[in-house]
């Protein structure tokens, strides 16, 4: 491991030392409750589960990823890649590579939302470059908010490792809709 890959990934290993040593213990499920989340802006609600303030959503610990920051547009998770991740050929699932992609870019999106707005994905492209070895510790999907409209919501990720190696890349476009019975901002 050179000293930039080394670095770099303990860089990331402390960032996820101090956010999940900032996290209260699991408040939920994993599913905000409406009170919860009333009256808060995407990013707001965001912010909140990175506090341990609302509950963490379940499927990240299923497949070992977590929201690391998230800013108006952007959003970074780190994945680790394991042996509970593998395909029949012994590689690093394709679907875990678009489910960390589609989370990260997902959550940039949500992170413009207003109060009483939500998102879904509409459309999702992933193109898989290189495939993962177990020896990776970490993985990061760096995503960034390309369009913002009143309906629909554009975009982009990549999914890096410590030595900057591009494992994937894609691009989403989102629906924005206001929620049923929520008063929009």
């Amino acid at each position: 491991m050179s000293m930039t890959e080394n670095s770099r990934l303990s860089h990331w290993l402390t960032e996820e030392e101090t956010l999940l040593s900032n996290r209260v213990a699991d408040p939920g499920a994993g599913i905000a409750q409406p009170e919860q989340i009333a009256g808060k802006t995407g990013l707001e609600i965001l912010q909140a589960m990175l506090r341990g303030e609302i509950p963490y959503p379940s499927m990240a610990r299923t497949l070992d990823f977590n929201l690391i920051s998230v800013g108006p547009g952007t959003a970074v998770f780190h994945g680790t890649p394991g042996a509970h991740l593998l395909n029949p050929m012994g590689t690093v699932h394709g679907g875990w590579y678009a489910t960390l992609l589609d989370s990260a870019m997902g959550c940039a999106v949500h992170s413009r939302v207003s109060a009483g707005r939500a998102y879904t994905t509409a459309q999702l492209n992933v193109n898989l470059v290189r495939s993962i070895p177990l020896t990776v510790q970490r993985v990061r999907a760096e995503a960034k908010v390309v369009h913002f409209g009143r309906q629909l919501a554009t975009a982009e990720a990549q999914l890096i490792g410590p030595d900057g190696t591009l494992y994937a890349h894609g691009s989403t476009t989102c629906l924005v809709f206001d929620m049923p019975g929520a008063q929009a901002s």
